[in-house]
């Protein structure tokens, strides 16, 4: 069983920064595809950002581009997103997903879905106002 714990979300305001934190106690996912997707209500789950665990470039959405960093620290299985010159848009339930059977190349296309990932964390609130 792949446990995800999400930390990091609070609130803050326009231009300010937050980090994100997703860490699996009990499962090293070296050779996954992770994931760090927002929701707000009535619309569908959007991408922020995705890595292939054993590589070094995330992909991010456009709307955080040159923005938010993914990273992450092997040693305590854990990964981050760093946020910075946040929006009011960028509000929102953030979550992070991994799953191990997205190769490299799924993980970085744009087909990418929330859909494709089948280990969810329970999420932490971003507000930006």
């Amino acid at each position: 069983h792949v446990q995800l714990v999400e930390s990091g979300g609070g609130s803050a305001q326009p231009g300010g920064s937050l980090t994100l934190s997703c860490a699996s106690p009990d499962y090293a996912y070296e050779f996954d595809c992770m994931g760090w997707f927002r929701q707000v209500p009535g619309k569908e789950r959007e991408r922020v950002a995705s890595i292939y665990l054993n590589s070094h470039r995330a992909i991010y959405g456009s709307s955080v581009k040159g923005r938010f960093t993914f990273s992450k620290d092997s040693a305590k299985n854990t990964v981050f997103l760093q946020m910075n010159s946040l929006k009011p848009e960028d509000t929102g339930m953030y979550y992070c997903a991994t799953e191990d059977r997205v190769d490299r190349t799924f993980c970085r296309s744009s087909s990418l879905f929330d859909t494709d990932f089948g280990y969810w964390g329970q999420g932490t609130q971003v507000t930006v106002s």
